[in-house]
């Protein structure tokens, strides 16, 4: 049996393939390579619990996100969440690395409920002093509207490794899945329903 980064990367490109977007997986899987191992050791280092299906999905493709590789360079929707509307790109690892302390730096406020009218999911903590996430995706934007972590610093009514997503405007803090393996099967379930080839010319 596949493992669920297979099975992910399998569905991924039968979707692109059904969906006019052959030229663009094509392009996509002839340029890739994934993340130097250095890096990743690096990155395991900072996470001792980064979940395996998310260092296997690095060694395939390290970054979607107008990520160099050689002479080429790709902008590909490589993720999903809970919003249809909304494709996400896979961050590198060292960008992973590089945004360690994002969600301390950015959201201390919103965790510690500061703010009434921000929703937050009561599985993420309130102690602001032990945050540890991992931030894996950004969305079509940049980021700007919605962003995906791997939280390792979850309440008491959470899960170590529960994937949260944020949402800017209205802003939103929600747990979307109990793992990371987890989210890659809703995806799967949904049928990579954020795939939008004409977002991509």
């Amino acid at each position: 049996m596949n493992t669920i980064p297979e099975k992910y990367i399998e569905g991924l490109k039968k979707a692109y393939l059904e969906n006019n977007g052959r030229e663009q997986w094509e392009y996509f899987e002839n340029v890739i390579h994934g993340a130097d191992f250095a890096v990743i050791d690096q990155l395991k280092q900072i996470y001792p619990d980064v979940p395996e299906a998310l260092v296997d999905l690095l060694k395939y493709v390290d970054g979607t996100y107008w990520r160099k590789y050689g002479d080429a360079e790709i902008t590909f929707f490589f993720l999903g969440s809970d919003l249809y509307e909304y494709p996400y790109y896979l961050l590198s690892a060292q960008q992973m690395i590089e945004n360690k302390h994002m969600a301390a730096e950015n959201y201390s406020d919103y965790i510690a409920r500061e703010y009434e009218e921000v929703e937050i999911d009561d599985k993420i903590t309130n102690n602001t002093k032990d945050i540890k996430w991992l931030h894996f995706s950004d969305c079509m934007n940049n980021g700007g509207t919605s962003q995906l972590f791997i939280d390792f610093s979850p309440s008491e009514t959470g899960e170590k490794g529960q994937v949260v997503r944020f949402l800017h405007d209205p802003d939103e803090f929600k747990v979307i899945a109990s793992s990371f393996d987890q989210y890659l099967q809703k995806v799967i379930d949904q049928g990579y329903n954020f795939i939008n080839v004409d977002l991509m010319a």
